[in-house]
């Protein structure tokens, strides 16, 4: 069965024995069912079985070559002598009833490794590839319906054994080795005309859970490479470092490819990084729908949902943990959101990676899209906001060091201290969101709008905590003196939002932020 499915040695394969070829019937069996493969693979083998069919040279053990049958033989006649045939029968058939009963019983550790259900299945399939050879060279001992009675409770309690020991695992490769196994199990048996549906049935269940061993993996995978990131722009020193990043992450720009070397990409490592490690799943994906008989808008579907899951699952968890991380800097905030931009672009080359692995469509109807541009937005939009918040905490930090002394009697000759520092920690803040490296467009739309809104957001939330510090119900008298001083600070605010700290702003929009301010 192993040599027809054109698998890679997954059984180690049993030392010839010579003498007894196959016989005709056997093969011609497998032949058939060969045929009625869908697989083209299979149609190949089942051309070659023919050849060898026809030379009868190639020599393969049966069950004769490797069982001495004869104490059942002479049982039989000795018995049918005797005039006691249906005694032996039912003897025979009782005991070995028992026995299929314990072949049946898995090893407790067989989920352990693939030698154990190796095990596991070489004695069921001996089994019954016995009792076929009984059926077929004694008049009756056995019949069809005896052995499709105990082929279906095999089948029970096998479907059962798997579905316990296979919910154990957590290993991938050995999910995937398994499967590879259980096809060997069921197209060997099928080849002595059992049905095997059910075990195919059993293993897209199978499918899922090596789904998930998957999805567990990479979310280490994806943890590393975030936590390893340097978040900063990868620099390229000659033209085959260019090409090694262009070659593992679609990025086209003519503006940059212009620049002379050594240049800047606009992301950082761990842009071609996920990008190269979403493709390996989808590759893994795959490989367990090998050889499951599927149709390929039934694998199309299969690898469109679990990469669905891993973009909008997996990577989603991994850029959230990373974003609402303690002590996260504003420009690993702006770096996370140029690099989520470049990696939702990216997605409809994902999309065509998919559709030529298996060949169907985009626009067949059944298809089902891919989330990944909703997980990149998503983790663009909670960077905003945390920039945003980051922000607001720390103009709460220098305003806790403000000390007015509402009772002063003369103002002070400039804007406080705190004050100072206040702007002078925007400025610069600001000054790096608008020196970021990158394209034309990630300059005038992505860091441009989220300096603006970033600005505004800090103006606003300055404008009023100057407010509740002047109104605070503490507050009961002022002098004109202590009002001068606050006015300075007040005009310091406006100045700063007159400077354009960042451009992009229509007129005096910015300083309307503390009209109200001014007006109290």
């Amino acid at each position: 069965a192993q040599q027809q499915r054109n698998l890679d040695n997954i059984v180690s394969q049993q030392p010839r024995i010579s003498g007894g070829k196959k016989s005709k019937k056997e093969f011609s069996a497998s032949s058939e069912l060969e045929v009625k493969n869908t697989s083209p693979m299979s149609e190949q083998d089942s051309g070659i079985l023919d050849v060898e069919d026809e030379d009868e040279e190639e020599e393969v053990p049966g069950a004769q070559d490797l069982v001495d049958f004869s104490p059942v033989y002479r049982c039989l006649h000795i018995y049918s002598v005797l005039g006691a045939r249906e005694t032996f029968e039912s003897y025979y058939r009782k005991q070995r009833r028992k026995q299929a009963r314990l072949v049946l019983q898995p090893p407790s550790n067989m989920h352990e490794t693939l030698d154990g259900y190796r095990k596991y299945f070489n004695q069921i399939v001996g089994f019954f590839v016995v009792e076929d050879h009984i059926l077929h060279t004694t008049q009756g001992l056995v019949n069809r319906a005896y052995i499709d009675e105990l082929w279906e409770m095999a089948l029970s309690k096998t479907i059962a054994a798997l579905r316990t020991h296979s919910s154990y695992c957590s290993d991938p490769g050995l999910v995937l080795d398994l499967k590879n196994l259980i096809v060997l199990f069921a197209d060997t048996l099928q080849g002595y005309g059992f049905p095997v549906n059910q075990l195919f049935d059993m293993l897209l269940e199978i499918q899922e859970q090596y789904s998930e061993t998957l999805l567990k993996k990479w979310a280490g995978v994806f943890r590393n490479i975030l936590d390893s990131d340097n978040y900063s722009p990868i620099p390229v020193s000659n033209e085959d470092i260019y090409k090694k990043i262009v070659g593992q992450f679609p990025f086209q720009d003519a503006e940059l490819e212009k620049q002379p070397f050594p240049k800047k990409f606009p992301f950082s490592e761990f842009v071609p990084k996920v990008y190269s490690q979403i493709k390996e799943f989808i590759y893994a994906c795959l490989k367990f729908s090998e050889d499951l008989h599927l149709s390929s808008t039934e694998v199309d579907d299969m690898i469109r949902k679990s990469t669905n899951l891993l973009l909008t699952r997996t990577l989603s968890n991994c850029l959230q943990n990373v974003i609402k991380r303690k002590n996260v800097g504003l420009t690993e905030l702006v770096q996370i959101i140029i690099n989520t931009t470049h990696l939702e672009k990216s997605c409809k080359f994902l999309e065509e990676f998919i559709t030529n692995i298996t060949n169907v469509l985009p626009e067949t109807v059944h298809t089902t899209k891919l989330y990944g541009t909703t997980t990149f937005k998503d983790a663009r939009h909670a960077a905003e906001e945390e920039i945003y918040t980051n922000l607001n905490q720390k103009i709460d930090q220098f305003l806790q060091l403000a000390d007015y002394d509402w009772m002063a009697l003369e103002p002070g000759s400039r804007a406080s201290d705190y004050l100072v520092d206040l702007i002078g920690f925007l400025r610069s803040t600001f000054a790096v969101f608008t020196h970021l490296p990158g394209e034309v467009d990630v300059h005038s739309t992505m860091s441009g709008k989220v300096a603006q809104t970033a600005c505004m957001s800090a103006c606003k939330h300055l404008s009023t905590s100057l407010l509740q510090l002047l109104l605070e119900a503490e507050v009961r008298q002022l002098t004109l003196g202590a009002l001068h001083q606050f006015n300075l600070d007040v005009e310091e605010c406006e100045q700063f939002a007159r400077s354009g700290p960042v451009p992009g702003f229509q007129g005096d929009t910015l300083q309307l932020a503390f009209i109200d301010l001014r007006q109290v």
